[in-house]
């Protein structure tokens, strides 16, 4: 998706042109990686006891519900978002996942999908489940073009199928779906569909898993429709992959290197909605400035070679933080970040959230 600004490549090689410094792009990514999987286990581990405590009854060790589980439910961060946008109220009935679903929107807008390589934990798994297969098989499967392109479109349809439904809804059909035993135990539900998985739910998520490991990013690239959105807004990035073709030496390394298999070493900037801002392209590059990540280059300097605005890994990761933590702060501040709801409501419902079928049904 998304067009490419590409120029043939040069007929002869330039000067070798070594870094400077080593390229701390990727092990800064991993650790906003980790550091992200770990505040999620945390999350978990907390939303896990507070349900715990309901389902004995309301007997034992209490734990304040955390609401940044919500940022897992993605479905009702959007149908919170429409909601929002039409009546200019903040629902009642998870609100967090409205404020995380803008946050992860707004670094697309911003960073390209760089939440998708830099935060997210599904597309952490499924990165390590590649470079598993690559050290076990030396390599990963390479899918031809007539076969990625149109399974590539699967998330588009996915995402294209939910825009319908919640575009459908008016803002009081959306009010009283949260407002359901559904919708209010939605992340209840959600957390035990893994606690109680059946045997068709684990084959389903083991032919992924060794998909994963077979093909680089199987599920992100082809299935995820999150991912198809934060693709789709990162169009409008005014941050992109950036070649000087004059630094450039030709060695081809970036667009091997890139996870998204795109033709880096050939393109101008890159455009396109599969990037995802990883940075990898950059840290394989050998010459001084041929490779940024970048604001477009100041028209009115004698040379773009020299006056871009490149963004360092540091820089990429501060601007995460800023609006991760900016939207959680100012959520809170305002009184519209936890759901809050009875404590009767959540003793009837949280025994029972497997009951609660979809209003829908």
């Amino acid at each position: 998706m998304g067009t490419q600004t590409e120029i043939p490549p040069h007929a002869e090689k330039k000067p070798f042109l070594r870094r400077l410094a080593p390229d701390r792009s990727q092990q800064i990514r991993r650790v906003a990686q980790g550091l992200f999987v770990l505040l999620n286990g945390w999350l978990g581990m907390q939303f896990y006891l507070w349900v715990r405590y309901f389902e004995r009854g309301g007997t034992g060790f209490y734990v304040p519900r955390p609401a940044g589980v919500e940022g897992w439910l993605p479905i009702a961060g959007f149908m919170n978002f429409k909601y929002f946008l039409v009546t200019g109220l903040v629902p009642s009935v998870h609100p967090a996942a409205m404020f995380l679903f803008m946050a992860f929107v707004f670094m697309s807008l911003l960073l390209k999908k760089a939440f998708c390589s830099w935060l997210c934990p599904v597309g952490t798994v499924s990165e390590y489940l590649w470079k598993l297969g690559q050290r076990i098989f030396g390599r990963t499967l390479c899918l031809p073009r007539w076969v990625d392109i149109p399974l590539r479109g699967l998330k588009y349809l996915l995402l294209g199928f939910f825009v319908f439904i919640i575009g459908s809804m008016s803002a009081e059909a959306l009010q009283d779906f949260m407002h359901t035993s559904y919708g209010m135990v939605a992340d209840v539900k959600m957390m035990n569909f893994f606690r109680t998985m059946g045997t068709t739910a684990i084959v389903v998520i083991a032919v992924l898993a060794i998909l994963s490991v077979l093909v680089q990013n199987f599920w992100c690239r082809y299935a995820c429709p999150y991912g198809a959105l934060m693709g789709l807004v990162s169009l409008l990035s005014p941050v992109k992959i950036r070649r000087d073709a004059d630094a450039c030496i030709n060695c081809g390394k970036c667009a091997t290197a890139c996870p998204a298999g795109l033709p880096v070493d050939r393109l101008i900037q890159v455009r396109s909605a599969e990037c995802t801002g990883c940075m990898a392209c950059v840290a394989v590059c050998s010459a001084q400035d041929a490779l940024q990540f970048s604001l477009p280059p100041n028209s009115s300097a004698p040379s773009n070679r020299w006056h871009r605005r490149a963004l360092s890994p540091r820089v990429v990761v501060g601007i995460m933080a800023c609006i991760f933590f900016g939207l959680i702060l100012y959520a809170r501040a305002t009184g519209h970040w936890n759901t809050d709801l009875p404590r009767a409501v959540y003793l009837e419902l949280v025994p029972h959230a497997n009951e609660a079928s979809h209003p829908g049904m």
